[in-house]
């Protein structure tokens, strides 16, 4: 499948569940301030391939993390079932296992948000910069951990613009305190995770093309 179909299909799927999310969400209003956010990133999104098409892979943790999103928006985060799920069709409680006392979708948003978009972030880094490196993965996880400071701060901004209910779903801290910490701590591992495994990758790759070249300029000097 061409790139651009690819794309076209991701969008097009995306769109049928943002329409179905939007049905019936447990709270209109948390969900439409949930999704002020998803609305501009997709914009940029489509306004980023235009001038500088990323990969068919950040494009699909691109796809991953906002169908993510879609699901906490329509349930609000702190009561998103998937424990409910588990139980349900697969007799076991993850909560319960895990020793958890409260709804951690909201932790897995904050972890995939680092983990699945500092990939992406790195992609459209080093076509626009052009640069290579230490700093092609520094940049990146710099600024997975700033933005996620910054969503914190909005978070807190709405959450005392709006107040009372819809304040309360929006910040989704349930009670905890360090709530916020935790969120940045988790963006920041997810990231640190997602250009670790790149760097790895990546110096494995080109391990396997020094050793080729060596072994074709070996083959080359033994034919000459």
């Amino acid at each position: 499948m061409e790139h651009k179909r690819y794309f076209l299909l991701l969008s097009i799927i995306f769109v049928i569940e943002f329409i179905v999310i939007s049905i019936n969400p447990y709270n209109r209003a948390d969900w439409a301030l949930e999704n002020v956010l998803i609305v501009f990133s997709a914009i940029f999104v489509v306004f980023t391939y235009k001038k500088c098409p990323l990969s068919r892979l950040s494009y699909s943790l691109i796809f991953v993390f906002m169908s993510l999103h879609e699901i906490g928006s329509h349930y609000t985060y702190a009561n998103v079932p998937y424990d409910e799920f588990l139980q349900s069709y697969f007799n076991f409680s993850l909560n319960e296992y895990m020793g958890w006392e409260r709804n951690n979708f909201d932790r897995l948003i904050h972890f995939a948000y680092g983990f699945l978009l500092a990939y992406p972030v790195r992609d459209l880094y080093c076509k626009v910069v052009g640069v290579k490196g230490f700093w092609s993965y520094f940049t990146p996880l710099n600024l997975i951990m700033s933005t996620s400071m910054l969503y914190e701060l909005v978070e807190w901004g709405a959450a005392e613009i709006f107040g009372g209910e819809l304040g309360m779903a929006y910040l989704g801290i349930q009670g905890d305190i360090w709530d916020a910490h935790k969120d940045m701590a988790l963006a920041s591992l997810g990231g640190f995770m997602a250009m670790a495994i790149m760097l790895v990758v990546h110096s494995r790759i080109q391990k396997d093309f020094r050793e080729q070249w060596r072994l074709s300029l070996r083959a080359n000097n033994n034919g000459d």
